[in-house]
């Protein structure tokens, strides 16, 4: 039995000796970092930031390969397939935790599959209406949907965007009767709120809502997030006159399953000091979103958080599958 405990204990400290050995020679060539969706967007943006930064502090060139289509999954995919040593990693955006719920058939676990690192940054969105709208808040909003039900309605850039949800938790929690109607994109939205052709958009971007609000073109009513934005400091949360609203989306950094947990953890130390530096802070903060930095067991939780979340949204409003 001691012979055997003996051998056990040197396995073991073989094994930690390889994971530390990894974590110090880590990286040894550049690492590709898979952003699921087109350039040019939040995503990509900071993707981008960050690959940059993690090139000038590691020594390696961390090349950003943009691979969008089928709502994230198809760059995603790609990750969930590589070989775990931490060369090939993935940049998440907000329909990562809902496409579970509108894909019949993944290709992937969308919580087995990947192992976390960490949370970048917390995305809000913002209910506005046109300049001319009657609704100066969003209780006077859900007051003028409950005095006219199925006759107001709501736009998005698509099925399961997080304006879209965003829009059905506000009915669910409300009750409200309003309808949905998509466009191709957030411009199309935005020329169907400005000639009255919708009532009310819950817009991804709040640094597009800045410039269009102080021209007097749309009035913000509120933001998703439980806490208001710096870039629209005078603009409440919906959860002032919902208790409990929120719809956050989430940017985070993903490597595939089985990575060693040193290679996570060096990741890890290098991101955070990143997204938590004043220059990202500042560039975060431009475009409304929140920087996080989390532990990467407290980005794991909130993934499975937003997936039982979004589930059930989807299924009370009955969004079909894609």
């Amino acid at each position: 039995m001691r012979t055997t405990a003996l051998i056990f204990a040197a396995v073991l400290l073989l094994i930690s000796g390889a994971g530390v050995d990894a974590a110090e020679s880590y990286p040894a060539r550049p690492i590709r970092l898979v952003v699921p969706s087109g350039a040019g967007g939040i995503t990509d943006i900071l993707a981008r930031i960050i690959a940059q930064k993690v090139t000038d502090n590691l020594g390696q060139q961390v090349v950003v390969d943009n691979r969008p289509g089928a709502s994230g999954i198809v760059g995603s995919q790609i990750v969930a397939k590589a070989t775990p040593d931490g060369y090939t990693l993935l940049m998440v955006f907000p329909s990562h935790p809902v496409n579970p719920s509108l894909v019949p058939k993944m290709p992937y676990d969308t919580v087995r599959a990947f192992a976390p690192i960490t949370m970048v940054s917390a995305v809000s969105s913002v209910l506005i209406v046109g300049a001319d709208s009657p609704a100066k808040s969003a209780r006077d909003l859900i007051a003028m949907a409950r005095e006219r039900p199925g006759r107001m309605n709501f736009g998005s850039v698509g099925r399961g965007s997080l304006g879209h949800l965003s829009a059905e938790l506000l009915r669910s929690m409300t009750g409200v009767n309003i309808t949905h109607v998509s466009y191709k994109g957030s411009p199309q939205v935005l020329s169907a709120l400005l000639a009255g052709e919708i009532n009310l958009y819950f817009i991804a971007s709040a640094g597009t809502v800045v410039p269009l609000a102080k021209a007097g073109r749309v009035r913000p009513l509120a933001v998703t997030t439980k806490e208001r934005l710096p870039i629209l400091p005078e603009v409440p949360p919906v959860a002032e006159a919902v208790p409990g609203y929120e719809a956050r989306g989430t940017n985070g950094i993903l490597a595939p399953a089985g990575t060693p947990r040193a290679v996570i953890n060096r990741l890890h130390r290098e991101i955070v000091r990143i997204v938590r530096s004043p220059e990202f802070v500042e560039q975060l903060t431009a475009q409304g979103a929140t920087p996080v930095g989390s532990t990467p067991p407290e980005f794991g939780a909130a993934i499975r958080a937003d997936i039982e979340k979004w589930a059930k949204v989807i299924k009370e409003a009955g969004i079909r599958a894609y």
